[in-house]
């Protein structure tokens, strides 16, 4: 199981009331509500490995540089090391204690230096040996399903309490396209929320459309590019129109399964006595209390 780490404590962050606070008043609720995220995820997928993926580069220069917008809108900052993103002041002193608490359950936090936490879980998920499922907000992550690897998308985008679990069957039922054109879709249909323009008038019909009939964005772009290609002149315009975008888009869209990653040993396994006494007093510090419980009974069943 690899975790959209981000994605699920940020989740944890705004679906938990800010008034859960430790024993001296500071709050505590993404790291409470990211522990009971994965007391669920465990207990019912039943996975015999954890990865935290975490983004080392959250907004990684050589994606901005093919498209300028990529995630723009969320940077506080720019600095000399890099994009600073705009996280909530509650929310920042939460993320140490979360990997220190990641760290003790014996759950390894795993990053790529230039690079997101979707590129460590695109290479961890095209090279394992094993059934993985990906768990993430993240629509972009859809490209990894594959039913011939065994690689299924636990999607989070509708809550916790309404997870989908995505299939090749599923993701064509939800949107008429394979995983392996999902990346060629999204980056046609744009995405606001990562600061991708997309192809101007062409929506999700209309790149399903010319997806089912042209197969890839290679072959849209061949015909859009043929005068005497079957393809509506409307949307004809609209790619050519795109010419410079589409160049760029798919680079930044799809993810990198090729990362070179350090070794580490994600098995669910019993926490040393060390760890279990850290663990009893970094629960005392900041209050975590039922919910780091319902985690380590959860670990513990596997």
């Amino acid at each position: 199981m690899l975790l959209d780490t981000a994605a699920l404590y940020f989740r944890a962050f705004h679906g938990v009331p800010d008034t859960v606070r430790s024993p001296d008043g500071q709050p505590v609720n993404a790291v409470r509500g990211l522990l009971d995220i994965i007391a669920k995820l465990v207990t019912e997928f039943e996975p015999t490995e954890l990865v935290a993926c975490w983004d080392d580069d959250w907004r990684p220069q050589w994606r901005v540089a093919l498209i300028p917008s990529y995630k723009a809108h969320r940077v506080a900052q720019e600095t000399p090391a890099g994009s600073v993103e705009e996280v909530p002041d509650l929310l920042s002193p939460q993320v140490p204690v979360i990997r220190e608490v990641l760290g003790l359950l014996g759950i390894p936090v795993v990053g790529a230096s230039d690079h997101e936490a979707d590129d460590v879980i695109g290479t961890l998920a095209s090279t394992s040996r094993m059934p993985v499922d990906v768990v993430t907000g993240d629509r972009d992550l859809f490209q990894l399903v594959d039913d011939s690897r065994a690689v299924r998308v636990i999607y989070t985008g509708r809550g916790m309490s309404n997870l989908e679990v995505l299939t090749d069957g599923t993701l064509t039922a939800k949107y008429g396209i394979a995983p392996t054109q999902y990346a060629d879709f999204a980056a046609m249909r744009g995405d606001a929320s990562d600061g991708l323009p997309g192809v101007a008038g062409v929506g999700e019909k209309t790149a399903v459309a010319l997806l089912t009939t042209y197969g890839s964005l290679d072959g849209i772009i061949a015909a859009a590019a043929d005068a005497g290609s079957s393809m509506a002149p409307p949307a004809r315009a609209k790619i050519l129109a795109a010419a410079d975008y589409l160049a760029v888009a798919p680079k930044v869209v799809e993810v990198v399964r090729d990362l070179a990653l350090p070794d580490f040993d994600a098995r669910i396994r019993p926490i040393s006595p060390e760890d279990a006494a850290e663990l009893e007093a970094l629960s005392a510090t900041w209050g975590l209390g039922a919910s780091l419980e319902r985690a380590r009974a959860a670990l513990a069943s596997r």
